[in-house]
Parts: structure tokens; sequence; C-alpha cells
């Protein structure tokens, strides 16, 4: 075609010199409300400095991704991740770090609760040689303020201690979800940490300081503030999600966290067995058979149910998915008590205690269990 001059791939490219110094995280569920605060708060700190601003949404219900979708037409260094059938706070952090190529990165979360305003203190550290700068509630002037509430107060106070067993080092506030760190820092620890849970900080400083040289920590003190809108994503679930990555970290992460809170569910269910089987043999009497089979088919229920919601929030299923994935399960763990019942017999006629043999085979039918329904039912 005359007129046209053609090209070849490498001419069609332009080269870009440069990019972002800072590239601020902020994971986001439910936070429409808040999105352009914290893009105009950021704005105003970071005057001066080369930096953009990331948002993963968890795919809220209220219309977060497209009030921030809207923003970044206005900003062009405001941007947007809108994950589909993934949730999680840690991964989401790991996903927006591993999608920008400044080299400092920042986590924030997206309540306003965090103050940005010493954001560039943070990135001096880092720049200074600081491996990570954390944004500290309990470090010089600093202070969880009014925005924590007694009960909240005491909890992370008791969290701090706990982290500090596993941390390698001092850190005074393991539980900030207000920090930086270098990017290649994070690159390299990126495949040993843990998708799950609610604080990522405790995981990348105990990950770290276990491949090689714990990384240098610096504080940064500030005021923690009250949350502007929206509701606050702390609850048991969380609590109970820390626990388990503090036990995955003490034992060296020999243990996920998803399996210490899918044997911890399943201990629960042990006791709604036994409860239903008392009920059925003692308040309503039944024959021994109807009375475990009912037990039985309580016990697995409720273990399913509280598994969506606790063990697998990040991949909970719903409609259809929910009652195909119950029915599943309940075949599922069917298995795995054949599975018990064969290794503890075997083991039994081998050396007859029954307490080892009876452990044994529990252990290996929560393994069974565990093992396939996270492949098949929350896959």
């Amino acid at each position: 075609m005359d007129g046209l001059v053609k090209t070849s791939p490498e001419q069609s490219l332009t080269r870009r010199t440069g990019g972002p110094e800072l590239a601020v995280i902020v994971p986001t569920f439910n936070e429409r409300a808040n999105v352009a605060a914290v893009v105009d708060r950021l704005a105003i700190a970071l005057a001066g400095l080369d930096w953009e601003l990331i948002f993963v949404d968890d795919n809220s219900p209220d219309g977060t991704a497209e009030a921030a979708w809207d923003l970044a037409r206005l900003h062009d260094n405001v941007r947007c991740i809108k994950r589909l059938g993934r949730r999680g706070l840690s991964s989401a952090c790991a996903e927006g770090i591993l999608s920008t190529n400044a080299p400092f990165v920042a986590v924030m979360d997206g309540d306003l609760q965090h103050d940005e305003s010493i954001l560039p203190a943070m990135l001096a550290k880092v720049r200074a040689g600081a491996d990570i700068a954390v944004g500290s509630r309990y470090s010089g002037d600093g202070s969880s303020g009014e925005g924590l509430s007694p009960i909240r107060q005491w909890g992370s106070t008791l969290a701090t201690r706990l982290s500090t067993l596993i941390a390698g080092q001092e850190l005074a506030d393991p539980m900030s979800g207000f920090f930086m760190v270098r990017r290649d820092l994070f690159v390299d620890v990126a495949p040993q940490l843990s998708d799950e849970g609610f604080k990522i900080l405790l995981d990348l400083v105990v990950t770290a300081a276990r491949k090689g040289t714990p990384p240098a920590i610096a504080q940064v003190p500030y005021v923690f503030r009250q949350r502007q809108a929206g509701e606050s994503k702390m609850s048991p679930l969380v609590v109970l999600q820390f626990l388990g990555l503090f036990l995955s970290k003490l034992t060296g992460g020999l243990l996920p966290t998803s399996f210490l809170l899918f044997a911890l569910v399943g201990f629960s269910g042990v006791a709604v067995h036994l409860s239903v089987l008392w009920l059925f043999t003692s308040v309503v009497p039944e024959t021994f058979i109807v009375a475990q089979i009912l037990a039985t088919i309580t016990a697995m229920t409720w273990n399913f149910f509280l598994n969506n919601s606790l063990t697998y929030a990040d991949r909970k299923l719903h409609g259809i998915k929910l009652w195909t994935g119950l029915l599943g399960f309940c075949v599922v763990c069917s298995m795995g008590g054949v599975a018990n019942i064969s290794i503890a017999s075997m083991i039994y006629e081998a050396r007859p205690a029954p307490l080892i043999a009876g452990l044994a085979g529990a252990l290996m039918s929560s393994v069974f269990n565990y093992a396939v329904t996270r492949i098949f039912t929350w896959k």
C-alpha cells in the first residue's frame, strides 16, 4: 500500500526511562467511600516524589474497583487490579507488589487509619539502607490513638509478644499492616510467603530471616487514626488466621496455615459429633447406630461450613457450588474414615497400643481429607 511506511516491531516500541521510585499498594474490599481520599492524601504526602498508587481490589460488591478506575482516568499514576475468584489481604499485597517495577514498595490500608504523611520518612530509611521500614504504633512517639478498641488493643499487644518469639529480632509492631520494603527483597522471598491470612509483615520478616541474614528494619512512629468510613476487617476469623500463621512459622513452615486451621476445625467437629451422639442416646433415645449416623452427618456438615468460612475464606463456595461442595466433602471424609480405620487396624495388629493406633489413624485421615478436599472441593 503506497504512502505507508513499514516499521519493524522494535521500531514500533518506545523506550521508557526511569519509572516510579515508589509504589504504594492499597488492598481493598468494600472501601469505595475512601478511595478518593486515599488518592488526595497521598498526592499531598508524596508531592515532589515519583510514585504510583496501585489499588488491589477483591471484587468488592460496593464498586470499589469502579471508583478506583474512575480516578485512574484522571491520574496517570493511579491504577487498580480487580481480582476475581481470589481473596485475602496477604495475596493481594503480593500481587500488587509484583505488578510494579518500582524499587521501593509501600503497603498501607485503604481505611485512612494509617498516616500517609510518614511515607517520605519511611522512604528515606530504605534509601539509606534499611530493608524494611515499618510504620509503628509502639515505638517513639507512635500510638494506637483512638483507632483500636480496648479488646483490639489487648489482642494487638498479645500478638506482638507472640510474634517476637518467631521474628528473630526486636520488632515493636509486627502486626502493622503499614510498611515499606525493597522490592528485590520481596521478590526473593515471595515464593515462600503464605498467601493466607491477614498480616503479611510478620511472614515477610520471618521468611527473609530464615533465608539468610535477618533484614535490617527501621521503625517510623505514627499515631493510628480512627476509620473514616466502611467497616473494620478485624474479626475472629482474622485472629484464628494469625494464630495459624504463628504456628506455621513456629514449625518452620512444615505445617501450612490452612492445614492447621483445617485440623482446628476437625477438633471442633469431634466435639460436635460427641454432643450429638450424647443427645440421641441420652435425651432423645435412639439406637446407637442411628445416633452415630446422625452425629457423623452433623459433624461433617459442621466441618464443611466452618472450613468454607475459615480455612478457605479466600476461595469460599457460594450458590450451587456450596451444595455440591458439601456433598463432595462428605464423600471424601467418608473415604478418610475408611483410611483411618485401615491404618489404625494395621498399626494395632503390629503393636496392640490403642491410643497410638487411634492417633495414627486420625492423623492419616486428617491429612487425606485435607489434601483431597483442597484439590477437589476448594480448588
